[in-house]
């Protein structure tokens, strides 16, 4: 009998729809740092590693320009402010989500997002479905270190062998391998079909009520 009764959730591309806001805040402060504009599809290519990451590879010369530290301040101060303009469910992720609750699973979301705007959403979306919400600080290793995956099972007191692991990225994948949890992609997100499996998905789905099959079936 399958104990795989936890699932646990990457967020972007995955639960949320937050590809515009992102956009937007990028294109904030690259106008006012001398970068180029970009478009959805060309942020959705950077995301996935975290803010710091994503600013990096915005940013003419990543790391290296001296408006760096600034540009990363002013990101995460515009897009606290703004990260609910744009970005919803996924259409079927709520009722996917409040079906397997009714079943019985214990739900967590990890991301690389900056820890505050993970808890802020979670509490704005999720708050009657989703009790963990796990993002990037500096005390903790972002995915696809497995350390942010661990710390949900903690607070959820619950085994990696109860748990599985969404997600619509290589990262995502990764970090699952790295947990040793099965992983279910979805490819709904960030990432295309093709892309996850060059990448080594093992399993993926096209729609919220696959999602919920296949949870169901592990």
């Amino acid at each position: 009998m399958s104990t795989r009764n936890t699932a646990i959730f990457d967020l972007d591309g995955t639960l949320l729809n937050s590809l515009q806001d992102l956009t937007n805040s990028v294109n904030y402060c690259m106008k006012k740092y001398g970068g180029p504009s970009y478009t959805c599809e060309e942020i959705r290519e950077k995301v996935g590693n975290g803010i710091y990451v994503l600013i990096e590879r915005s940013l003419p010369q990543g790391r290296s320009n001296p408006n760096y530290d600034a540009c990363m301040k002013e990101f995460q101060i515009y897009y606290k402010a703004h990260m609910l303009d744009n970005t919803k469910p996924y259409e079927g992720i709520m009722d996917a989500l409040y079906r397997l609750k009714e079943h019985g699973y214990h739900l967590a979301i990890v991301s690389n997002k900056f820890d505050a705007a993970v808890k802020k959403l979670r509490q704005d979306f999720f708050d009657d479905v989703i009790p963990v919400a796990i993002g990037e600080t500096p005390s903790i290793h972002k995915k696809p270190a497995p350390d942010t995956v661990f710390q949900a099972m903690r607070e959820l007191d619950v085994k990696p062998e109860n748990c599985i692991y969404i997600g619509d990225s290589e990262v995502d994948i990764q970090t699952a391998a790295n947990a040793g949890i099965p992983c279910i992609s979805v490819n709904w997100g960030f990432k295309s079909t093709e892309f996850l499996k060059e990448n080594g998905a093992a399993q993926i789905v096209s729609t919220p009520t696959e999602l919920v099959n296949a949870i169901s079936d592990m």
